[in-house]
């Protein structure tokens, strides 16, 4: 059943399984054991970056499609939900539509910039890709009457995921059982099916020839692949995960603006976690995503404590200042690169690999 589920991709390293099961554990169970609000908003933000980085991945770490328009649908993804329930009212029919509609419009978009885009190479693909992200977030910041513009969009979830909805007045484990609490487990179930999806594509045939188009395009279309038609089959897939994935951040935040979504920033954060994670393993995202956000989210924090214990010494408190936390994210990532070239997942595997060479 296991096998069947990870499509056959198993961890490969003691560690890194062990890790893979405790972040399971720990997103599954953080509206217990991880109390306050921001701590459910952490969790419920690596979930959503969990499916965001394995869509990205599925593109440039086993397609080697370098593409700056992924936050594009994304944003598609949140807007159409944002949009849908604004006009609609907060129903399951308005959620459905604009679901649906994004994902039309997503594969439509992705589509037409395969077409168009795909044959051409490397550097030149990437800069039509960062046109066009950049003309879809001036347009989005632009079109106030459809989007809100700069403002962006506010609006209401069906009551049963609303934050009033409790399904009961006593607390279970010291938690409120409200809507909130329903959609971060929706979230959790989504997270988890995209990404067994993921895994299940990547380690499929089709998966197969990506990674043969990935270390050699030419070859590859030799042996009579057609290659524009593998690489545009994999940008739709990657979008309409990218689109998933923007939908349900709006979902979470009941809220979507041009900075939520479609900001150059999410696309920068997007590469770092691909990188610290691992190119071409979908465990990487999830293992990435999970270390990036919570230090980003929680490296202030360490910073004012470590800067309130040096106080007797002034140039280290100065230099522990909470004001410097992306100096120190900085250093981290730089750190990490260096001592994982190949990601965390790659250097873990490689280290279990080792291992069992030795003992054998």
């Amino acid at each position: 059943m296991l096998k069947r589920l990870l499509s056959d991709d198993f961890p490969r390293s003691r560690v890194l399984a062990v890790m893979l099961v405790l972040l399971l554990v720990a997103l599954a169970a953080a509206p217990f054991i991880f109390p306050g609000i921001k701590a459910l908003n952490v969790a419920a933000k690596v979930l959503i970056f969990i499916v965001l980085v394995a869509s990205f991945d599925l593109l440039l770490g086993y397609t080697g499609i370098v593409s700056f328009a992924h936050t594009m649908f994304f944003g598609i993804g949140a807007y159409g939900i944002a949009i849908a329930t604004t006009r609609m009212g907060p129903t399951w029919q308005a959620l459905a539509v604009g679901l649906v509609s994004s994902l039309a419009i997503s594969f439509v978009l992705a589509l037409l910039v395969g077409l168009f885009s795909l044959r051409v190479r490397a550097i030149f693909f990437a800069m039509i890709t960062l046109a066009v992200a950049s003309a879809f977030l001036t347009l989005a910041s632009q079109l106030s009457d459809i989007t809100g513009g700069e403002d962006g969009l506010t609006f209401k979830v069906p009551e049963l995921l609303s934050p009033s909805f409790e399904f009961s007045e006593q607390p279970f484990l010291g938690v409120t059982l409200d809507g909130r609490l329903l959609c971060y487990y929706l979230l959790f179930v989504v997270a988890v099916v995209l990404l067994l999806a993921m895994l299940r594509i990547v380690n499929s045939p089709f998966g197969r020839v990506l990674q043969a188009i990935r270390e050699n395009e030419f070859r590859a279309e030799a042996i009579g692949y057609r290659v524009v038609v593998y690489r545009t089959l994999s940008s739709i897939l990657s979008a309409l995960f990218a689109c998933l994935a923007g939908a349900m951040l709006a979902l979470w935040l009941r809220y979507n603006g041009p900075d939520t979504s479609l900001s150059f920033e999410i696309m920068m954060d997007v590469l770092l976690i691909v990188v610290i994670g691992g190119m071409g393993t979908i465990y990487g995202a999830a293992l990435g995503s999970a270390l990036f956000l919570v230090a980003q989210s929680y490296l202030q924090d360490l910073l004012r404590l470590g800067s309130e214990s040096a106080s007797s010494l002034p140039w280290l408190a100065a230099l522990l200042s909470p004001d410097r936390w992306l100096l120190w994210l900085g250093v981290l990532f730089v750190l990490s690169v260096y001592y994982f070239p190949s990601g965390v997942v790659g250097r873990l595997r490689a280290a279990g690999v080792q291992g069992v060479t030795n003992r054998a």
